[in-house]
């Protein structure tokens, strides 16, 4: 075994022609109040990285262009579909209409291990919250299903861009099944 260099990866990486046209997850993501620029450049890393169809920044998280979210984004603000929505509510009645699931990643009273979401739970829109207060009570009555990180140690929660980067590699797996990559 051996490292693959920075080129042998690349190689293997869609382009940037390719990644703009190329059919995308049904995952969605909603970010409700994210306070940290650096969490939302991660998410939008993330999100590249788990090829989600659209982010939607909501309430006070901050949008590109910010030098901030750029630093941890690596170029990820132009690769990803996004948008800005200052309520969340109107965004969540606007993806129920058009058929998508709206997917709490918290603890509530009737949260699931996220790794039991499968192909009928797509497509799916994953709320984050907040770092320190979650996701609003609104929105979480507003969930058609609740998933949590199962934890083994003393901390009852990750950080929302890790916990955001969990959730949505292992819905991008479901999606993707049995498609040859890049397809």
């Amino acid at each position: 075994m051996r490292k693959l260099t920075h080129e042998e990866i690349a190689k293997k990486r869609l382009s940037a022609a390719e990644i703009v046209s190329i059919e995308r997850f049904p995952v969605t993501v909603l970010l409700d109040n994210i306070r940290s620029l650096y969490n939302v450049g991660s998410i939008f890393r993330s999100a590249d990285g788990a090829r989600v169809g659209e982010l939607i920044l909501t309430g006070y998280t901050p949008a590109p262009p910010r030098r901030e979210i750029e630093k941890t984004a690596l170029g990820a603000t132009s690769t990803v579909p996004w948008r800005y929505c200052t309520d969340p509510m109107e965004a969540v009645a606007g993806l129920k209409k058009s058929g998508v699931r709206i997917c709490a990643v918290e603890h509530t009273d009737r949260s699931r291990p996220f790794h039991t979401l499968e192909a009928r739970d797509l497509p799916v829109c994953l709320v984050i919250g907040n770092e320190i207060t979650g996701i609003r009570p609104g929105l979480v009555a507003a969930a058609d299903v609740a998933v949590e990180i199962p934890m083994y140690g003393m901390k009852q929660s990750l950080n929302a861009a890790v916990a955001f980067g969990i959730v949505a590699f292992h819905c991008a797996a479901i999606a993707a099944g049995a498609r040859p990559r890049g397809q």
